[in-house]
């Protein structure tokens, strides 16, 4: 794969992030259209929940609605958060949070986060928006960036660059493996976060844990289907990895219409671990569950990394990843490894996707929102490097997140796939990849 082919790759992955990017977002993937009745008669409104950092709800404060500088209408949080302007048509709307109403030690976690810009209203629809608020004081002169803030990014950056890095992993892997660029490894995210969706709410009802693994089995098998069923008998055929490569964009989108048909287009939240106190330590706050989270992902990371350095199948995964044709030669069964590859990659995005649906939410385009930062840690940390995929999406991780405190959040993935591309200019191997010889 030559570096230009790459650097058009990363051009389109930047492209349709522009164009799948959310208007008013603050943060990735949770300001959300909500659906709204199917009457074409249905009011326009914009509304929410106002919640603090524990996710409790605050109640008077007063959300303003404004339209091209005109005020549109306000209205202020009830008991429980709540709160709804109507407005007098479909466009694009201005929400604005007034902070003087906000709680002391309360503050918009991004700066400039209490005013939602480009907020897009459809026909006959609810649209929602979240303010994130997290601990601090609101600024009234700008003097600096809060050291606390900083920090609390930081942790933010590592739990979702740890979150990037175990989906991240199978893609590089599958790449050293086939040379394949599985554009539909995003949906193998989703899978795995709807089916311990479907699993872990009625009527399944199972502990969130025992969905998680339940899911990790059905995204390896389904990985190891597409596999064994569509790209297998593809390469016995000889096709090129520009045919795979379209093939693959056709099975995404597949798959991504497949699951928005059988789980909707409304976000949803697992009914485990929702809502959490936060623990405080020191300057930063985080939630039991996303220290877990946090947790389960390195120790799955050194899982990999031991695995892929002290077993039979690890050695022979980085063989055929170094030479194919001379570890088939030396009698590797190179079929079989690529086939566990892809059942551990799929497995990998599986999980991913419950840790990404914890801290986040459930929705039909999250696979592949999170493709576009999978694909910046893969090529950021090294092509086909395991290690580079996973040092390259703490990187992106970071980055995304300490964005925020100069630009809007909206824009944090787009500064992360700048980033990939700066560094690409300076080390095009990666950071962890090697030299290769062209032509």
């Amino acid at each position: 794969m030559t570096a230009r082919l790459w650097a058009a790759i990363a051009a389109v992955l930047l492209g349709m992030l522009l164009l799948v990017a959310p208007a008013g977002a603050t943060t990735p993937s949770v300001s959300s259209p909500v659906a709204a009745g199917a009457s074409d008669e249905a009011a326009e409104t914009v509304q929410g929940t106002v919640r603090d950092p524990d996710r409790e709800p605050l109640e008077g404060i007063t959300i303003t609605v404004t339209q091209d500088g005109e005020e549109i209408g306000s209205a202020v949080t009830d008991t429980e958060g709540s709160w709804e302007v109507p407005l007098p048509g479909p466009g694009s709307y201005t929400v604005t949070l007034d902070v003087a109403g906000l709680p002391e030690g309360v503050a918009p976690r991004a700066e400039g986060g209490e005013v939602l810009d480009g907020v897009t209203v459809r026909p006959g629809a609810s649209q929602g928006v979240i303010f994130q608020l997290g601990t601090g004081e609101v600024e009234e002169g700008g003097a600096g960036i809060p050291v606390g803030r900083v920090l609390q990014l930081v942790v933010d950056g590592i739990k979702f660059g740890a979150i990037i890095a175990i989906t991240a992993v199978g893609l590089s892997l599958v790449f050293g493996t086939t040379k394949l660029i599985n554009f539909a490894h995003g949906e193998f995210v989703t899978i795995g976060a709807v089916t311990a969706y479907f699993l872990s709410t009625a009527p399944g009802n199972l502990p969130i844990v025992l969905a998680a693994v339940l899911a990790m089995v059905v995204g390896g098998a389904v990985a190891g289907g597409v596999e064994v069923g569509l790209w297998r008998p593809l390469r016995r055929r000889g096709a090129g990895l520009i045919q795979m490569f379209i093939v693959a964009i056709g099975l995404s989108l597949l798959l991504r219409h497949l699951i928005l048909i059988v789980f909707g287009s409304r976000r949803q939240q697992y009914d485990e671990y929702s809502l959490q106190t936060a623990w405080t330590l020191g300057p930063v706050r985080i939630t039991p569950r996303d220290l877990i989270i946090t947790l389960l992902a390195f120790a799955i990371m050194i899982g990999v990394a031991v695995m892929l350095q002290r077993t039979r199948i690890g050695t022979a995964m980085r063989a055929v990843n170094d030479n194919k044709d001379l570890a088939e030669a030396s009698g590797i069964d190179v079929q079989r490894v690529i086939l566990v590859v892809w059942v551990l990659g799929g497995a990998l995005a599986a999980i991913g996707g419950v840790f990404f649906g914890l801290t986040q939410a459930i929705y039909s385009e999250m696979g592949f929102e999170l493709l576009l930062l999978m694909f910046a840690g893969v090529i950021l940390g090294g092509l086909g490097s395991a290690y580079g995929a996973m040092l390259g999406s703490l990187v992106i991780g970071l980055v995304s997140q300490l964005s925020t405190l100069w630009f809007p959040a909206s824009l944090a993935y787009m500064w992360a796939l700048l980033v990939m591309i700066i560094v690409l200019l300076v080390r095009p191997q990666g950071i962890l990849g090697r030299r290769e010889r062209v032509g």
